[in-house]
């Protein structure tokens, strides 16, 4: 008879394995079957001691365990931080495999998908990692890696969780009197269809991300006038050698906008809605929903800002996101909370001061030069302003804003 066979409940890693179905019948002799990948009942317990080191590094992945926290490991703008999170990196990169990470809501969780097979080991601050029992080599390669100044130098790094923007900063308004906020007016006008959004709030939106500098760069890798971070630009298709390009930037950044606001379609208000797409397109879409989860479960209207907001903040604190409904753990919710309200505040300054249908492209009335009497605009083309800056060469035209808020 055929022995009852299924896959271990661990890695995943092997697909099509069904094929081997082939090479088992029945014989007068009946012989244990050894491999990792099949067992009976009775045997499965043995054979999870066979995955160790080796098969680890021969599968290419390592994978570990952690909960979500500011000091384990969280998502923020897309890239992975936290110090057991940088940790088990750089100890991965040491016996040359790749990281993955599999977040749980609390220890007993995680030492189940240990014992199971779904993880490798626990990341979390202890003496020394948890392996289960049976990884001697795993065991033995954490114990030699693991030096107190190795481990230092690496939290010296991950404990520095300051955002920095290097930017030359224009005036919020390029010129009120006219209604002209900036040197890219034409091309916030030109795709804030693709965004669904009125031109201003695409302006209001890169003031606070960039300051109208198209070589803005932070240190989380976003760049340039709408601060794109580079696997966005990648899904938007913008090429790596245009993502400084205003026009590209702008482009993709709206086309991304309106990818982001389809993820909220079910709220009807439409400036409700914005509020959403902006939080999401600081915080991450999964936190926001994570967050209007809460206000859910809280008998609170989860497609009103005002209700949500709170829940931002709170996902902060343990509580909140080890609750066992949050999908995405840990967020630096405060930044987000900042960053919607000074988009909105902005936009209704410059719906108060910008007309509906000026754009960079239309000069203000031009004034006369005093050298030939000629005439000229006096609203100044990006050209200009990277001339200006680059004769200035001035310190007050470098500002380099660090912490959670940027812009505020």
């Amino acid at each position: 008879m055929f022995a009852k066979l299924r896959f271990l409940p661990f890695k995943g890693r092997l697909g099509g394995v069904f094929l081997l179905f082939i090479l088992f019948a029945c014989t007068a002799k009946q012989e244990k079957d050894t491999s990792v990948l099949f067992a009976t009942d009775a045997e499965e317990a043995d054979t999870l001691q066979y995955y160790d080191l080796h098969e680890i590094q021969a599968s290419g992945t390592i994978i570990a365990g952690t909960l979500s926290g500011p000091d384990t490991y969280y998502e923020y703008h897309g890239k992975e931080m936290g110090l057991q999170f940088q940790l088990a990196e750089a100890f991965a990169q040491s016996i040359g495999v790749v990281l993955q990470m599999e977040i749980s809501p609390d220890t007993t969780t995680l030492l189940q998908k240990l014992q199971q097979g779904h993880i490798d080991f626990i990341a979390l601050e202890m003496p020394t990692w948890q392996t289960r029992e049976g990884e001697s080599l795993l065991r033995q390669a954490i114990a030699e890696w693991w030096k107190p100044e190795r481990v230092k130098q690496i939290e010296s790094t991950a404990n520095n969780t300051t955002v920095t923007v290097r930017r030359h900063m224009r005036p919020v308004m390029q010129d009120a009197a006219h209604g002209i906020i900036s040197a890219y007016d034409e091309l916030f006008r030109k795709y804030s269809s693709s965004a669904g959004w009125d031109w201003r709030l695409l302006a209001a939106m890169c003031y606070q991300e960039s300051g109208f500098d198209p070589q803005a760069v932070s240190s989380m890798g976003a760049m340039g006038l709408m601060q794109l971070m580079p696997a966005t630009a990648d899904a938007m298709g913008v090429p790596s050698d245009k993502r400084f390009d205003p026009e590209q930037n702008i482009a993709a950044s709206a086309r991304y906008i309106r990818k982001v606001s389809q993820s909220f379609s079910d709220i009807k208000d439409s400036e409700e809605r914005i509020r959403f797409t902006l939080a999401a397109y600081n915080g991450g879409v999964g936190h926001v929903q994570d967050a209007q989860m809460l206000t859910r479960k809280a008998g609170r209207d989860h497609q009103v800002w005002q209700e949500v907001a709170p829940f931002i903040l709170r996902l902060a604190e343990p509580r909140y996101y080890r609750d066992p409904d949050v999908l995405n753990g840990y967020m630096r919710g405060s930044e987000t909370e900042a960053y919607v309200r000074l988009i909105m505040d902005r936009w209704n300054q410059y719906r108060g001061s910008a007309r509906s249908f000026s754009t960079g492209s239309i000069p203000a009335p031009a004034k006369k030069s005093l050298e030939n009497g000629e005439y000229k605009s006096s609203v100044k083309s990006p050209e200009e302003w990277a001339s200006e800056e680059k004769e200035a060469e001035t310190p007050q035209n470098d500002e380099e804003n660090t912490g959670e808020i940027i812009n505020p």
